[in-house]
């Protein structure tokens, strides 16, 4: 399932990162690979900020619809 219908507050392993090659390095380079662990901080707005690797990240809507848990 996608992260955006995870529980706030609720660890998950990150199962496969989707998009075109650009987008998957990116989400890639910010902690976001297959095995890893992300767990949703809070949501604003259908924008999520979530925790990956100890760091907070900012994520919209639509990136967070192509990382699967």
């Amino acid at each position: 399932m996608p992260l955006t219908l995870a529980a706030v507050g609720q660890e998950n392993i990150i199962r496969k990162v989707g998009g075109n090659p650009q987008v998957k390095k990116h989400l890639e380079n910010l902690g976001f690979v297959p095995g890893g662990s992300v767990t949703i901080l809070t949501t604003i707005g259908g924008n999520l900020i979530v925790s990956v690797k100890e760091a907070r990240i900012a994520v919209s809507r639509e990136m967070a619809q192509k990382i699967m848990i």
